[in-house]
Parts: structure tokens; sequence; C-alpha cells
């Protein structure tokens, strides 16, 4: 089909047609409004300024076609033209899809309107103009979603990186458990805290590596680096240690330290806390497992000088065995004095059963065993810190 030349009868029918449509516009949108209102739910379901922003994104796409109908030489500006027409907060409060169903609904009724408008020779070339111009729009709609997308990303991560630096420095606001619900958290969540070494490499590739394996299982993510440490919060979902070993092959070399399962986001800076403190005590023992447990890192943190695990050692260990002197003075022979059972009945005066009975009860008092290596060194700190810090004595 030849292109109409000025004042040509096919460019006389094109302006009366626009000067149909044109006046035909108000009406056209609230044919759309009520279109969308009788077969989207999510459009019913919006609030009343929600719904204006819908009706003036359709209205100026009407008025888009029209006017690049009447100038088809020029380029469309579509997404200036139609989605500058409501806020960008809009990209939030409907999906892609439901715009698409926007975008639909309101080119029916253009459609429609064809039918109503136009003189039936000059609908052909209207229709294909309506097909071409669905085109155009679908891209300006997934340009406009491209652009939130982007934005949003970007915001998050700001947004992110404020929350961490907060829990870190244990300045847990009412500021802060807002920007928390901004970035889609639940104040009661059970929650891990994870640090270790920062990846090799470009930190940002790492972060979004760790929040896809996040995505994959379902699981709310925090994360960070700081200097060369990766400090991540995640939700715990129902085996805490399971999650933590999800994340902890995307962390640097080295130790990974988790801490105890915490609920709620005011429980996190405690939590930071030992596992920062865990992490810099961690190379005291070269066999702990990857990940490790905060609190499974108690000695080395005292040894470190880490007040609160001091005190939890102290607590748990030299405390409940000073309340039985039978099982102090056992614990204490045989950390101290030879780990066998038969030495240990020579030097106490009683039986070797006796001894076996005895150190099944400090296991069961302090949950450290001690014919265990690894829970021997741990009750023989726990001791010693008593010892040092509670027991009454007179150099």
């Amino acid at each position: 089909m030849s292109k109409p030349t000025l004042g040509s009868p096919a460019e006389r029918g094109a302006r009366h047609e626009t000067a149909a449509l044109t006046r035909a516009t108000g009406e056209l949108t609230t044919a759309a409004t009520r279109r969308m209102d009788e077969t989207l739910p999510w459009f019913r379901e919006l609030g009343p300024d929600e719904r204006s922003w819908v009706s003036l994104v359709a209205q100026a796409g009407i008025t888009a076609f029209i006017d690049w109908y009447a100038s088809p030489d020029r380029p469309p500006a579509l997404t200036a033209d139609v989605f500058g027409a409501a806020p960008s907060e809009l990209a939030r409060v409907i999906s892609l899809e439901q715009t698409v169903d926007l975008v639909r609904a309101t080119v029916a009724i253009v459609e429609t309107a064809i039918e109503e408008l136009v003189a039936e020779g000059d609908r052909p070339l209207l229709r294909l103009a309506v097909l071409r111009y669905s085109r155009e729009i679908a891209f300006s709609t997934a340009e406009v979603y491209a652009r939130a997308a982007e934005a949003r990303g970007a915001w998050d991560a700001r947004l992110e990186a404020l929350v961490v630096d907060a829990l870190l420095r244990d300045e847990v606001d009412d500021s802060v458990l807002g920007r928390v619900a901004a970035l889609g958290w639940s104040a009661s969540s059970i929650l891990i805290v994870m640090a270790g070494a920062a990846p090799v490499g470009d930190a940002g590739t790492a972060l979004e590596v760790l929040r896809r394996t996040a995505e994959h299982h379902s699981l709310a993510l925090l994360s960070g680096i700081h200097g060369t440490t990766l400090l991540a919060v995640a939700e715990g979902g129902a085996d805490p240690l399971r999650t933590a070993r999800l994340f902890t092959p995307h962390f640097g070399p080295g130790p990974v330290v988790v801490s105890a399962p915490v609920e709620g986001v005011a429980q996190v800076p405690e939590a930071a806390r030992s596992t920062m403190q865990g992490l810099d005590a961690a190379w005291g023992w070269p066999d702990a497992p990857r990940p490790v447990l905060a609190s499974d890192l108690l000695p080395e943190r005292a040894l470190r000088g880490d007040t609160d695990a001091t005190t939890t050692l102290i607590r748990l260990v030299h405390e409940p065995l000073m309340s039985d002197a039978a099982l102090y003075d056992t614990a204490s022979a045989f950390l101290e004095r030879t780990p066998s059972l038969e030495a240990t009945a020579r030097a106490l005066f009683i039986h070797p059963n006796t001894v076996r009975y005895r150190l099944r009860r400090i296991t069961d008092l302090t949950g450290y065993s001690p014919t265990d290596p690894r829970g021997a060194f741990t009750l023989r700190i726990g001791l010693t810190l008593g010892r040092l810090l509670n027991d009454p004595f007179t150099p």
C-alpha cells in the first residue's frame, strides 16, 4: 500500500478517523476502565489512588495512539507519553503481567471503537495501525519494568548494606526495623548469622551468587562484605545448621562461623557479635568443621579475650560442677592428673565404676564429655577460668 500524499483522500480520511477517535477518548477510557473492572480481579482489589493511576495510563495510551496515528512518521515516545502519566510507584503496585492485561483491555476497546466510529473502507488501515502500536507499547512496557527492577535492585542493595552495617554496630532501632520490613523480612523470623572470609574475585558477583542460593531455597537473606569479611543474615529454616551448609561454599577460604538461631531481628546484633568473635578465634582450632558454630568455639574465644565466652563457659562448666563436690573432684582428677579411669579411681579412693558413673553425670550436667578430646579441652578451660575468676583463694 502506497503512502498517502498530503491532501490525498487517504490522508483526509486519516484526519477524519483521528478526529472521531479524539472526540471519543473520554468514552473509550471509561469503557476500558469498565472492562478491566469486569474482567480483571486484581483491578477491583486496587485502592482508589491505584485505580486512578491505571485509568490515567489507559487514557494516556489511547491519546498517544491517536497522536501517533495522526503523524505516523513520528516515532512514538511511548515510555514517556503513556507510563509517564502515572507515578513510578505503579510498577511496584501492579506486576508486568497485570500491565499486559491492562494494555490488552485498552486495545480491545479501541478495536471495538473502530467498528463503530470508522467507515468500513478505512478500518483495515486503522486495524493495522493498532496492531503495530500494540507491539510498540509491549516493548515499552517491558522497558518500564526493566528500569524499575534495576532501580529497585540498586535501592535494595543500598538498603541491605545499611541494615547489615547497623546490625554489626548493634544499632537496631525503629528505622532499621523499617528498612528490614521494606526488604520483605518478618520481624519474628528464626535467623542465623554467618561470617567468613570474603570470596576471591568480584564482590558484587559473589553476593549475587549468595542471593541466588537463598532464592533457590526460598530463604530470606541479608549479606554484605566488610573489608575482607563476608557477613550474612539468613532465615534459619527448619534446620539452621543445614541452612548454613547451603551458604558455606560461597564464602572464601578458611573458617565459616555460624551463630545459634535467634528469633527476630532485634537479637541479631548479639548473634553477630558472637559470630565475629568466633571468626576471630577460629584459627585456634585447626580441625574445626566448616561451618562451625560460634558456641563450639567458646574455649578459643575465651582465650582470645571474649568476655561473653568466658562468662558462658564458667556458667556451663565451673558453676554446675562447683555445686557437686564429688563431680568437681572427679573432673579435676580425671582432666588435670591423668585421663585414666583406674588412676582417677586410685587417686580418689573409689571404684572405677563410680568414676564411670560420675563422668557420665558430668557430661549430662555440662554438655561436654570428659572422655572426648574436644569435650575434655572445653571442660579444662571452663574449670581453669572459673578457678581464676570465681574461686575464693589467697595467694
